[in-house]
C-alpha cells in the first residue's frame, strides 16, 4: 500500500512518482440524495410540478366508422337503409330505381339519333364537297375536249 501512496499519492497530497496527477475527489461529501431533495431548502426554490400536455383523441375516419359519419352527417344512417333496400330484389324501392334507369338510358339513345350520326359524318359532307368540284372539273375537261 505504500508503494501505491508513493505512485498514485493521497487525498491530501499529490502523487510524488507522477507529476501533476492526483486522486479524483468525490463529488459530494453527502450522498444522502434523498434527504437533500425533500429537505424545505430546496423544495422551497423549485417551480411546481407541470402536467403533461393532454393528448387529442385519435380522429376516426367517418368513411369506415358510422358513427363518425352519422355525427358528420345525421341523414346518412337513412341514406344507407334506402339505398339496401333499392339493392333488395323485388322490392318497390328497386323496381322504381329501374325505371328511372332505363328512362335515362331510352332520353340518351334519343339525344344520340337527333345530335350525333355517326363517327364519319363529317367525313362524309367533306367528301361531297370533293366529288361536286370534281364533277364540275370533268365537265369543263368534256367541254373543252368538244371544242377541240
Amino acid at each position: 500500500f505504500k508503494m501505491l501512496s508513493k505512485m498514485y499519492g493521497t487525498l491530501k497530497s499529490g502523487a510524488p512518482l507522477k507529476r501533476g496527477y492526483t486522486l479524483p475527489r468525490a463529488q459530494m461529501e453527502n450522498a444522502d440524495v434523498a434527504r437533500i431533495i425533500n429537505s424545505t431548502e430546496v423544495q422551497s426554490v423549485l417551480r411546481p410540478k407541470m402536467e403533461p400536455p393532454k393528448k387529442a383523441p385519435m380522429k376516426k375516419n367517418p368513411l369506415k366508422s358510422s358513427e363518425a359519419m352519422e355525427k358528420l352527417n345525421p341523414y346518412a344512417p337513412v341514406k344507407k337503409a334506402l339505398e339496401r333496400k333499392r339493392r333488395e330484389k323485388g322490392s318497390a324501392e328497386q323496381k322504381e330505381m329501374e325505371a328511372k334507369v332505363k328512362a335515362r338510358k331510352a332520353a340518351s339513345k334519343e339525344y344520340n339519333k337527333k345530335q350525333k350520326r355517326g363517327p364519319d359524318t363529317f367525313y362524309k359532307t367533306l367528301m361531297k364537297a370533293f366529288e361536286a368540284k370534281a364533277k364540275e372539273g370533268a365537265k369543263k375537261d368534256e367541254a373543252e375536249a368538244e371544242e377541240e
